[in-house]
């Protein structure tokens, strides 16, 4: 602990001779190195350190013994002692000869600074440096800080005050309109993959293409659009997914690897990564907060410590199996843990408007910024991994949330691996609970169809089994999987036989291509057409002796130019 020796050596010169005024210290003569040595000498004075003590009011002495007391032990986050005890206004030699603080404090925080009662230093957290409100060790040991303004009232049975304990919020009765939590980032993350291996899109900043989203959005059992960049984070932060210039591919090996687990342990996987990474930044992807990633303090900013201080809150601060409200738990936060999220507890370096335009900082705006990166973290990510259910300002720890906290072991339910359905036309239908390392396979040979009942579904046809050829898979390899898949079932004959029919490729190629078709009421007519050099000139190959090709470009200059030759030309479907 920081001695008082030390805390007076930290403070500014001009400030000595006013502590020297509350302690009645003659320092006139004293330059500062001396000053500090005399004032130490009688603030450790146990009678002078009394006397003090009598002219603290009941909020200044109730700082002290809060500091004192389990579990601050003589030290507390300065963000939470000044949303309780008032901030502390720092301030110049000119304006400290003018405001004279040690004898006109505006908070109790300020009556104990400027009494050299109290030091503000710093501490490492998992946010990283965060400032403190402590009492020097020494100068502790002498306040009597056991003495309070009740000394004079009879004695108690002591059971009669139980000191009160940080207890759990508490469960709720009921709740309403309950969205349960599920495991379908899993499966998400599968089709995330196949898609990658596909098409190798090209992301912009820390999403895909317009048309991309749009693709993705038919083949995801959520296509909500901020769920889907936290998947694309979480898969570069476990090393799934890598980004080669500029495109976003599945990483093959740690791909695989996650592929071929079991559901829990997939999401397990997922979870933790978004325990630990820094490549999804929960604060930036908040609803109405538009954060300036590179201004201020932000770049001093660790994800990952806000989430660990959260997390470890949340394991003991609400009920392991009930629900809870959502906001009491972040207003236990503010209370007792405001700057979870704060490097050097600074709430006013950072540059974060909201929907107005409007900058938000300091701790008259915490509930806009921090209280809403909790509920965020609550209702997006904990609820995406399918670690807390959801109801109308509730919520509820999952089995699996449970165990993320490390309150009990990881769920592993058994996988009962049920087959795909092919059907006779090479239709294929995927449930969620064929293993995702087959489905991750399908999508390489067959065609995405979309989705249907929670289920997948795909078709293998001609375009799908060029694309897998170029992928090194042949016909062969397909009809084995599927075999596979299906429980050595026989194939429908009609997929045998594409299967069968392509073993070698296409046996040759033609063009299809859609045409106009000008058709005569007669022969003669079609005459007049092809022989008149101002009509002739809109035709292309004659197919018989009613009927030719037209350039599609000119139909309408056709018709005019047929209607000044008094035919009459409808056009169908046009």
């Amino acid at each position: 602990m920081t001695s008082l020796l030390h805390s007076l050596r930290e403070r500014d010169a001009f400030l000595l001779p006013l502590l020297a005024e509350v302690w009645k210290v003659n320092v006139d003569l004293l330059e500062p190195p001396q000053m500090i040595e005399a004032l130490n000498k009688a603030m450790l004075d146990p009678a002078r350190a009394e006397a003090i003590w009598e002219t603290l009011n009941d909020r200044e002495r109730g700082a002290l013994i809060a500091l004192t007391t389990p579990p601050s032990n003589g030290k507390m986050p300065e963000a939470k002692f000044n949303m309780v005890f008032g901030a502390i206004r720092q301030m110049g030699a000119d304006k400290a000869a003018k405001e004279r603080p040690h004898r006109n404090p505006t908070t109790p925080a300020e009556g104990l600074y400027y009494r050299g009662l109290i030091g503000l230093g710093f501490e490492l957290a998992e946010t990283g440096q965060r400032r403190i409100v402590y009492i020097p060790s020494d100068l502790g040991s002498v306040l009597p800080l056991h003495k309070t303004s009740y000394d004079d009232l009879p004695e108690e049975d002591d059971d009669d005050f139980p000191v009160e304990e940080a207890e759990p919020l508490a469960a709720l009765e009921r709740v309403d309109n309950v969205r349960p939590a599920d495991t379908s980032l899993v499966d998400d993350m599968t089709t995330l993959l196949a898609y990658l291996q596909l098409h190798a899109p090209l992301l912009e900043r820390d999403t895909f293409a317009a048309s991309d989203l749009t693709a993705l959005a038919k083949v995801l059992l959520n296509s909500d659009r901020a769920r889907l960049v936290f998947l694309l984070s979480l898969g570069v932060g476990a090393d799934l997914i890598e980004v080669q210039g500029g495109r976003a591919l599945p990483k093959r090996t740690e791909a695989r690897r996650w592929l071929g687990g079991s559901r829990s342990e997939q999401l397990r996987k997922l979870a933790e990564t978004w325990r630990e990474t820094a490549a999804y930044v929960d604060l930036w992807h908040v609803p109405g907060l538009h954060v300036e990633t590179e201004a201020g303090t932000m770049s001093q900013y660790h994800p990952a410590g806000a989430r660990s201080a959260v997390l470890d809150i949340l394991k003991t601060a609400v009920p392991a199996q009930g629900w809870w409200s959502v906001d009491d738990f972040i207003d236990n936060i503010k209370q007792d843990s405001a700057d979870f999220q704060r490097p050097n507890s600074d709430f006013d370096s950072w540059y974060i408007r909201d929907n107005d335009g409007k900058y938000l900082s300091g701790l008259k705006d915490w509930d806009a910024v921090d209280g809403a990166l909790l509920d965020f973290l609550i209702t997006s990510p904990l609820h995406w991994l399918g670690l807390v259910d959801l109801a109308e300002g509730a919520a509820r720890l999952t089995a699996y949330g449970r165990a993320f906290l490390g309150l009990s072991a990881y769920p592993n339910p058994t996988e009962t691996g049920e087959k795909i359905d092919v059907s006779a036309d090479g239709s294929l239908k995927v449930s969620r609970k064929v293993a995702r390392i087959d489905r991750f396979q399908i999508a390489r040979f067959a065609t995405w169809l979309g989705i249907e009942n929670g289920g997948y579904l795909y078709k293998i046809d001609t375009d799908s089994i060029n694309r897998a050829a170029g992928q090194g898979i042949n016909t062969g390899h397909i009809a084995a999987f599927i075999s596979r898949a299906t429980g050595d079932a026989p194939l429908p004959a009609a997929l045998a036989n594409l299967l069968n029919n392509w073993k070698a490729g296409a046996v040759a190629s033609v063009q299809l291509e859609k045409v106009t078709i000008l058709r005569t009421t007669s022969p003669e007519i079609m005459r007049l057409i092809m022989e008149t050099p101002g009509l002739r000139r809109f035709m292309g190959a004659q197919l018989g002796e009613m009927a030719a090709i037209v350039r599609a470009d000119n139909l309408n200059d056709l018709r005019d130019a047929l209607g000044g030759h008094g035919i009459q030309a409808d056009i169908i479907g046009g």
